[in-house]
This record gives structure tokens, C-alpha cells and sequence, in this order.
């Protein structure tokens, strides 16, 4: 575990990075007794300081959703990021590709929550009564970390490496997708770059379940004293593994049954 001192100068190391497009070193390298429990305070001591600064959160984000990332990175958990207003982008707006360090993009659904959603004891009925609408959504990944060389900590430090998210314009409910015969954790989706296919995925990568990844979120932020509030959009998971975003890249996803998103970058 590291002191105060160290947790302030990492989250310092992060800022700096994001700031000035600059990545740096593993911090599970430059600080080798990080631990989990520090590498959330490091990623609230930055998401504070950007509320200081006027930004607001829109909601969260699981990382680590399916199997074979957390075998990869030695957890059985996934882990979490926060959205803020400043992330979400437009999907009829070029995004700058320079404005990051090593953008990716994941494909994944939205849930928009119509009501808070309980803390501890969340169940998979809990979100779906809370949930507005599911949307279509890509999620703009992103490392402050050189060359992407992430260790846990490393990510769960840099905001469970998120940078962004761009949302489809087609709204669905649950229940509107249940009368179409159309599960949650059984959606098709397929990535489309410049006409062809490139990715193809099923929301059951999402731990079996997207719903499932939501509550889990729910009741691990509320050990925070954190709620997942009415009108935050969470991102369970990515369907599909993560693809690079250049200048020129234009992105299309389609989920069965709930619509497309697309993305373009200049």
C-alpha cells in the first residue's frame, strides 16, 4: 500500500499525462507497493479534481467484464471508471484521434437508469425496473500508460482506462426488448470499419449477463458511499475486443434487435 505522498504524486503522473498527451511508465512500476485500494483513490482524486473544474459525472463504467480479461490481468472481479458529461461525444462529429494517446474502440450497450439503483443486495430485477432504456454505444478506450502496458492497478488508476463514449440514437426498453423476444444477455453485434467487418461479438461475453455486471456495480460502488443515480448511463462491458482508432477510421456497430452506433475519426 502507498502513503498519502505517493498516491498524490501518482495521481499527479496521471493528470500530467492526459494533459500533455505524454504517457508514462506502469505506475505498478514506479510504485511497486500499489495496491487496488490505492489505485481507486488515485482515480477519485483525479475525477475530483475535474468536478472542481466544472465537469459533472454522466455515469460509469465496468472494465474487465468478460472471462478472459481477468484472466489476463490474475482478478475475479471486473473493475470500474467514472463517465463524465465531458466524455460523451457525438457520433455525427469527427473525434480527434490526436486528442489521445492510444484510442481504441469497444463495442458495448448502454443503460440509462430512470432511478437509482440500491447499493448492497442490487440484483439483476433492481436494474432492470430502474433501467429508462437501453442504448447502442461505443466505448472510446484510452491508456495514459505507454504502450498500453497495464497492470490492474495501472488501469484502475487511469479511470479503468476510459476516455469516451458515443451513443446511438435508438432507445429500447427492457421490457419493449422482451416483447421482441429479444434478451439482454444474447444480442449480436458486429463492428463495421469502412464497409467491412472487423468485429463480431454477443453481450454474454459480459460475465454471461451485462444486467449482472450493472448490479455488481451497484453494490461495489456503494462500499464508496456511491449510488448510481437516475440519468447515469453505465457501460457493463465490451462485446468484442478492442480495436484501434486512427485518423481516417470510421466505426459502425449494429446490435440486433436494439439499432447502430457509429463513430469516425479525423
Amino acid at each position: 500500500m502507498l502513503d498519502s505522498t505517493q498516491r498524490t504524486t501518482a495521481a499527479e503522473l496521471l493528470w500530467a499525462a492526459e494533459r500533455d498527451l505524454a504517457p508514462i511508465g506502469p505506475l505498478t512500476e514506479t510504485f511497486p507497493g500499489i495496491d487496488v485500494v490505492d489505485a481507486y483513490e488515485i482515480q477519485l482524486a483525479n475525477i475530483r479534481r475535474k468536478l472542481a473544474a466544472g465537469a459533472r459525472v454522466r455515469g460509469h463504467k465496468v472494465g474487465l467484464s468478460s472471462p478472459v480479461m481477468q484472466q489476463m490481468m490474475g482478478v475475479d472481479e471486473p473493475d470500474y471508471g467514472h463517465l463524465l458529461d465531458s466524455m460523451v461525444l457525438d457520433q455525427d462529429a469527427p473525434i480527434p484521434a490526436a486528442r489521445y494517446c492510444y484510442p481504441r474502440i469497444e463495442v458495448e450497450i448502454g443503460y440509462v437508469l430512470g432511478s437509482a439503483l440500491p447499493g448492497a443486495g442490487c440484483t439483476e430485477a433492481d436494474v432492470l425496473a430502474a433501467t429508462e432504456y437501453i442504448v447502442p454505444s461505443l466505448e472510446l478506450i484510452d491508456s495514459r500508460i505507454t504502450d498500453w502496458r497495464i497492470k490492474l492497478a495501472d488501469t484502475i488508476a487511469d479511470n479503468a482506462s476510459s476516455a469516451g463514449v458515443i451513443l446511438g440514437a435508438e432507445h429500447k426498453t427492457p421490457a419493449e426488448l422482451a416483447a421482441a423476444g429479444i434478451d439482454l444477455s444474447d444480442i449480436d453485434a458486429v463492428l463495421y470499419e469502412g464497409g467491412g467487418e472487423i468485429a463480431r461479438g454477443n453481450t454474454s461475453a459480459v460475465l454471461g449477463n451485462p444486467t449482472a455486471c450493472v448490479a455488481w456495480l451497484a453494490r461495489k460502488v456503494a462500499g464508496f458511499g456511491v449510488k448510481l443515480e437516475a440519468g447515469h448511463l453505465i457501460l457493463p462491458g465490451s462485446c468484442t475486443r478492442a480495436i484501434d482508432a486512427r485518423p481516417g477510421s470510421a466505426f459502425r456497430a449494429e446490435f440486433a434487435g436494439l439499432g447502430t452506433v457509429t463513430a469516425s475519426f479525423e
